[in-house]
């Protein structure tokens, strides 16, 4: 499928103009390798836009306590990448999926042969958290010779000229994180999170997203009026885990909807 479907092109058509994109994530193969399926079934039905799974690793250096233990628990299950194809490729052709994964999985599995099963599974995108943009070059081509968009970080502490780097190297969306720490849920939004997308959005021509922390609507919808996108994981995995994935979906929905009234920033 090498240079077939443009993933890229399909994610960047999920954050139109005037509607801010839902993008929940989940741990490929948590609860339960079938569970995981349901988990990703409840996200569409509820009204997501993109769907980020994560790929679990051992040593997920970016994530939190939260998204650490449903990574362990995949891992038991038998998630191999394998698995997280096929999961992806449940799921693409009703929305766009975007990967979550360290390097170390892509470079064991050669880094031309993991994208082009990504592209045959339908990947539109990969946020690679542990890949530099100052050492992604090479990547950066590979995934646009196979039409997967690439999605780097841009943190708080990032400077305004590396802000500018990684606009351009955004073949997908540029992911902000809302804290320079590591994923979990908090309450409110932290300071400087917003101004980041401000300054982002400045030097890029990509879709902006915010993750890292969000899980309240409130905080969501604050995200949300400077954000293309808003991407929240631990707070849905906590659900998941709580009440399983009807929790998870039903609360996703009151996301959407109050998403549904905010106006976004250029819009």
């Amino acid at each position: 499928m090498k240079g077939s479907e443009r993933g890229s092109e399909r994610l960047r058509a999920a954050f139109p103009k005037d509607r801010v994109a839902l993008m929940p994530y989940l741990t490929a193969g948590y609860p339960t390798l079938d569970g995981a399926r349901e988990v990703g079934e409840a996200y569409i039905e509820a009204g997501a836009d993109v769907v980020e799974i994560g790929v679990p690793f051992s040593d997920p250096l970016a994530d939190g306590p939260t998204i650490q233990a449903t990574t362990t628990k995949a891992l038991k299950n038998g998630a191999d990448l394998d698995y997280c194809l096929d999961l992806a490729s449940g799921m693409a052709g009703r929305v766009p999926v975007v990967f979550l994964v360290y390097y170390n999985v892509v470079f064991a599995r050669g880094v031309e042969e993991f994208l082009e099963s990504a592209a045959e599974a339908g990947l539109s995108g990969i946020v690679v958290p542990d890949l530099p943009a100052d050492e992604v070059g090479r990547f950066a081509e590979l995934c646009g010779e196979y039409g997967v968009g690439l999605c780097p970080l841009a943190a708080p502490t990032s400077t305004d000229e590396r802000l500018a780097w990684i606009g351009e190297l955004a073949t997908g969306f540029v992911y902000c994180v809302s804290v320079a720490g590591v994923t979990g849920a908090r309450e409110k939004l932290p300071p400087g999170a917003v101004e980041l997308l401000r300054r982002a959005r400045g030097r890029t021509q990509a879709p902006v997203a915010l993750g890292f922390g969000i899980s309240t609507p409130e905080a969501a919808t604050e995200a949300a009026s400077e954000a293309d996108g808003v991407i929240i994981g631990s707070k849905l995995m906590q659900l998941v885990e709580e009440g399983g994935p009807e929790s998870a979906g039903s609360w996703l929905r009151e996301v959407r909807k109050a998403l549904s009234i905010v106006t976004k920033a250029g819009g």
